[in-house]
């Protein structure tokens, strides 16, 4: 069985390829330019993914292709390439690269079912403060999104202590890096290993209080 590829690192050329794309986003020039995606993209996010799963698991690499059924922007590729590794519904770990450069993220990033009201729960019990602490860490070295709502949600108090969290309806964090001579080596594995090391007391928190779409104990 052959050796899975070792990471080399992102090719400079790999945030320009998409710069280019963004201004000819096209399928014909796609289906000139597709070696160039699995040489430049494709192959090197493979290969970090496949030097990460030892530790956070196997990886999934998203199509390039939009769906555009449904939207009026009708470009067909995407203008960047994401990758992750889930850990529960909605709850994983990302990682993607674009013309503006490499951005490492994670969390609860998709709410199915009940998780929404699960994840309210837990803030405000006593796992509210675990929550409170955690994202007091990793909020100095990195953006927090919560896609909150505007008002109060339905049975919780304004005045709780807890109101901002408990406005969320996702909880993701974020840092992003622009292109610099180092994503072409294997600081940049290093770089997402140590990201994903840092935000893994935020992902474990979700997974076990936000948890499954459905309530565990209505599965049959």
């Amino acid at each position: 069985m052959a050796a899975a590829p070792r990471f080399a690192g992102i090719p400079g050329q790999a945030f320009a390829f998409y710069a280019e794309l963004s201004a000819n986003n096209t399928r014909a020039w796609w289906n000139d330019h597709k070696a160039d995606y699995e040489r430049l993209v494709r192959e090197p996010m493979q290969a970090l993914l496949g030097e990460l799963e030892g530790e956070f698991g196997a990886g999934h690499l998203y199509r390039p292709y939009r769906d555009t059924r449904f939207s009026k922007d009708k470009a067909p590729l995407k203008d960047h390439q994401g990758a992750v590794v889930n850990i529960e519904d909605s709850v994983g770990y990302y990682v993607q690269i674009s013309s503006t450069g490499l951005m490492v993220a994670g969390g609860w990033y998709a709410p199915q079912g009940t998780q929404v009201e699960r994840y309210r729960r837990a803030v405000d019990g006593p796992r509210g403060g675990e929550l409170e602490r955690i994202l007091s860490n990793i909020a100095k070295g990195f953006d927090v999104d919560g896609q909150p709502v505007k008002t109060r949600p339905r049975g919780y108090d304004a005045g709780h202590p807890r109101i901002d969290l408990l406005r969320n309806r996702a909880l993701t964090v974020a840092r992003s890096y622009s292109d610099e001579p180092w994503m072409g080596t294997r600081t940049a594995l290093a770089k997402v290993r140590a990201d994903w090391r840092a935000m893994r007391p935020l992902l474990e928190w979700l997974a076990d209080n936000v948890g499954p779409g459905i309530e565990p104990d209505s599965e049959d």
